[in-house]
């Protein structure tokens, strides 16, 4: 791997700014001053900037607060996308989100730049849980779980059992469920004659959104959410 893009991944400067440090000889490898960006570093170099060893990581998990407005995707054309939220800390590992929220509900969005974690949580065969809260323009009765219980068929797609729980305002719902279908949710709640007035995902298995992010909030996953996550 190239020295630039060793230091660039562990965070510490843009490759540009990794020009400059050379230029100062503020880099080590292996305890030699390096003098040229495109250096070959391994995995066992000790890369030192201003005398401070680096810890090279490739991967990175984080938890977002995805706010409406955004979508869930990389790049388009008429949309800000969530990715847009990440910052420069993290702009380097080129994050993707980790299946998908519509673009007017908020909640967990999880964004990473490893595949297989991503296929782990997004795989139908996995059977991880998402659970939502919802508004809604008419209230659910108790009739209503045993409609979702028994799951639903739609044109384009068969929704598995979902779990339905009704607040003491009978307005306020929370629904759980194990796919990822296009509006499922919505589509869901209408399908009973009710409409989603607000939507948000707090929760992914086990993994419970951070009640101190703000909208638009980003942080890396705490070890103990990615072992519970990637089932450890």
């Amino acid at each position: 791997m190239r020295l630039d893009k060793y230091v660039t991944d562990c965070g510490i400067a843009s490759r540009k700014d990794v020009k400059k440090l050379i230029k100062q000889g503020a880099i080590t490898v292996d305890g030699e001053i390096c003098k040229k960006a495109d250096e070959q570093v391994g995995e066992k170099s000790v890369v030192c900037v201003n005398g401070e060893e680096l810890h090279y990581r490739k991967y990175v998990y984080l938890m977002l607060n995805k706010p409406a407005g955004y979508v869930s995707a990389v790049a388009d054309k008429k949309y800000p996308v969530v990715t847009d939220l990440v910052g420069e800390e993290y702009s380097h590992f080129e994050v993707f989100p980790v299946g998908r929220l519509d673009i007017n509900t908020e909640g967990l969005l999880l964004l990473t730049n490893d595949g297989k974690f991503a296929h782990r949580l997004t795989s139908p065969n996995k059977n991880v849980y998402k659970r939502y809260f919802a508004k809604l323009d008419n209230p659910m009765e108790e009739s209503d779980i045993e409609a979702f219980a028994a799951g639903m068929e739609f044109k384009e797609f068969t929704a598995k059992s979902a779990k339905l729980e009704i607040t003491e305002n009978p307005y306020e719902v929370y629904v759980e469920i194990a796919e990822g279908k296009f509006h499922q949710v919505r589509r869901m709640c209408a399908r009973v004659g009710k409409n989603v007035l607000y939507l948000k995902r707090i929760a992914i298995g086990e993994v419970q959104l951070d009640a101190t992010l703000d909208l638009g909030g980003v942080r890396e996953l705490t070890e103990t959410e990615f072992k519970i996550l990637n089932g450890e």
